[in-house]
């Protein structure tokens, strides 16, 4: 149920909510080595949380279920959906909200650990509740910050697109993919699930992913952009370069905008397009909510006369994009 004056959500999110806890440094520390840092900030992020911050910058309609605990943290999370107009469908659970620990360092790069917590204890019965919610959504995204039942059980009742991060990486159960329309992962990921032995590069991502038995399946390439391989058809999608400020949250912002697009009726070719376009402008500033970028930020101009699916097309493809120095409203 929607408050009155609320659209009818077309992108429901279900999955993680953390907090995130970020110390820069100039390197990564190594095995044994204690190494100074910068003031910590703390944050909302998790990936479901980010990805339905980044679908409702685009002016997408989104709810978010999930769990928080009864705590300062999970205030701090309902605070953020609520700014960003989100509608909230998280349950409140007797366990400590999620964490997750970040490091950053100087060229951008971030090494993360989470606790789970609340993301873990997310009940059937409120599955249950908001089964409606979910079927009637246009697209629904999930990830693995959450148990395996419970996503199975939100990638059965969604009607509309079902969009899978397999993120954090493990080995799924026979027959999990069944109910995915649409995966989206980085290399690492990919070559986890399809049991390839080389992934890298564009040619090497999509013959990867031309193995899993998913309709679609969109691979993330960091500054190398994004490959899309869908039926018989496949092409890669170049990003535009920018100077890495922080990686953090470039995947979720990718994939909280293609859900957006996609939301709104647009084919996959430009929606993965727009979230190339959105995941690279995230990386130039800091944080990863904090850099996620509005739609009238992100412009994506199509060649005159282009064929959508028509296989690799950089050269016909123009990506405009603009950097300000001002965060987006939080």
């Amino acid at each position: 149920m929607t408050a009155e004056g609320q659209r009818e959500p077309q992108v429901v999110v279900v999955g993680s909510a953390n907090v995130d806890r970020t110390v820069r440094v100039d390197g990564f520390p190594r095995p044994g080595e204690t190494v100074m840092g910068s003031e910590l900030a703390t944050t909302p992020g998790g990936k479901g949380l980010n990805q339905a911050v980044a679908a409702a910058r685009m002016g997408a309609a989104v709810a978010f279920v999930g769990a928080v605990g009864d705590d300062r943290d999970g205030a701090l999370l309902r605070d953020r959906l609520r700014a960003e107009g989100i509608v909230d469908h998280t349950v409140t659970v007797p366990v400590a909200t999620g964490a997750a620990s970040i490091v950053v360092d100087a060229s951008g790069e971030n090494t993360i650990v989470v606790s789970p917590g609340a993301n873990h204890a997310i009940p059937t019965d409120h599955l249950d509740a908001v089964a409606d919610l979910i079927g009637g959504a246009a697209v629904v995204l999930t990830q693995l910050e959450t148990d395996l039942d419970v996503v199975a059980r939100v990638l059965a009742l969604a009607s509309g697109t079902g969009v899978l991060t397999p993120a954090p990486v493990q080995n799924l159960p026979a027959g999990f993919l069944a109910d995915v329309d649409l995966l989206t992962l980085n290399e690492v990921e990919l070559a986890t699930l399809s049991g390839q032995p080389d992934v890298a590069g564009v040619e090497g991502a999509m013959a990867a992913a031309a193995t899993l038995d998913v309709a679609t399946v969109v691979v993330t390439l960091g500054a190398a952009g994004a490959v899309v391989v869908t039926g018989d058809d496949r092409w890669h999608l170049p990003a535009p370069a920018v100077e890495v400020v922080d990686t953090t949250g470039a995947g979720d912002t990718f994939c909280g905008v293609l859900a957006a697009v996609l939301a709104r009726g647009d084919d996959i070719e430009m929606a993965a397009r727009t979230a190339v376009t959105a995941g690279a402008l995230s990386v130039t500033r800091a944080g990863a909510q904090e850099a996620m970028p509005t739609a009238d930020r992100v412009t994506v101009v199509h060649s005159p006369g282009q064929s959508p699916l028509a296989g690799p097309s950089s050269s016909a493809t123009l990506l405009a994009w603009e950097s300000r120095s001002t965060p987006p409203d939080a």
